[in-house]
């Protein structure tokens, strides 16, 4: 028994001393790893085992996108009635499953600050943020007609709180550089970038420039595909989630289309946009998906039936392709409910009628019409 232990443990070190693993870089190259944690004299009893390269990482990345978020108004006295968590009661669970989940957030939150002279105004308390927090959201665009309701210092508090409560934000800073800083993380070793921009400003003044505070403006195509390249390049997977178009419509504007299709040929992965307070259709370019609206999450009750349909996008990354899926929901006493399944193809149905090249099986699962 002791010389087949001794046969065995040489055979050990002879395969230990032989092999070592190695990893893929993010440039492709490989390059060897020996393994010095916890490394002894007697190395050869350590398991050593080969890492995986990136590529070969089968685990998809999945991100959710959800809509416009108030929390103030009468969401905001929901709230202080009901407890931060009330709006996403019924959708957390979905939320807090995702990698990366993510909503554009239609408000200021600050006490400071003066309302600007325009209808609607929006002002949500700190502590609302505990509950998108709660919910598992990792980020929010700040690219809005919203985000300044209050004024500069208003915005800058809101840039404070939503750190103090742990959540990323892209869209708007102190100047033109950090409004157009996309917020990144890496997911089973891929890095994501997601980027806010804003196509509806109710004053020009409100555009972040080089020395001056303000939203990442999307008006112009520079500076804002220098930053949108610069995402492309410093990132896996780059998604952009844009304010545009018009409010309450079904389909989007004709520059909303050119402007999608110039954002995937420079590299962005995905599309999301946000603002028309309706649901929009779906289209795929060069296998990207672009979704031109996402409608309502966390709102008002609105009269009408468009603002109170919405719907979650799932996306999911799984080597070098993106695959999509949208979850209908209905805005019921300013929570985003889940409802049943004649809901959801009544939902289906129309984003089938709205969009352009795809198809939406009863699922929610999206994909390219062959």
């Amino acid at each position: 028994m002791k010389v087949f232990l001794g046969l065995f443990a040489s055979l050990v070190l002879l395969l230990a001393s032989c092999s070592l693993p190695s990893t893929q870089t993010r440039e492709g190259e490989v390059n060897a790893q020996p393994s010095t944690k916890n490394e002894t004299d007697n190395q050869s009893t350590n398991e050593i085992q080969e890492k995986p390269k990136l590529d070969e990482i089968v685990n998809p990345i999945t991100i959710s996108f959800t809509g416009d978020i108030l929390l103030d108004s009468w969401v905001g006295a929901a709230i202080e009635q009901n407890g931060v968590d009330f709006p996403y009661q019924h959708t957390k669970h979905i939320l807090q499953k995702s990698d990366i989940t993510v909503g554009n957030l239609e408000t200021a939150v600050s006490t400071r600050g003066t309302p600007e002279e325009k209808r609607f105004a929006f002002r949500s308390k700190p502590e609302t943020l505990q509950g998108l927090a709660n919910a598992g959201y990792d980020m929010v665009s700040i690219a809005n007609n919203h985000t300044l309701d209050y004024g500069m210092d208003a915005l800058f508090d809101t840039m404070d709180h939503l750190d103090n409560h742990g959540i990323g934000y892209s869209g708007a800073g102190k100047n033109e550089e950090e409004a157009f800083t996309a917020y990144y993380k890496t997911v089973n070793g891929k890095k994501i970038a997601i980027l806010g921009l804003s196509r509806v400003l109710p004053y020009a003044e409100w555009a972040a420039r080089p020395e001056s505070p303000g939203i990442a403006s999307a008006y112009t195509y520079e500076p804002m595909m220098e930053y949108v390249e610069k995402a492309v390049e410093h990132s896996d997977y780059t998604i952009v989630f844009i304010h545009w178009n018009k409010e309450r419509e079904d389909y989007p504007e004709d520059y909303a289309r050119v402007m999608a299709r110039e954002f995937i040929d420079a590299g962005v992965a995905a599309v999301l946009g946000s603002h028309s307070h309706s649901l929009m259709g779906i289209e795929y370019y060069k296998g990207a998906p672009i979704y031109y609206s996402l409608g309502n999450f966390v709102f008002t009750q609105s009269k009408s039936h468009k603002g109170q349909e919405s719907m979650i996008v799932n996306l999911s990354i799984e080597k070098n392709e993106i695959k999509s899926q949208i979850i209908p929901a209905k805005i019921v006493s300013h929570q985003p409910t889940l409802m049943d399944e004649g809901y959801n193809r009544t939902i289906i149905d129309k984003l089938n009628r709205l969009s352009y090249n795809v198809q939406i099986d009863q699922n929610g699962n999206v994909s390219p019409k062959e």
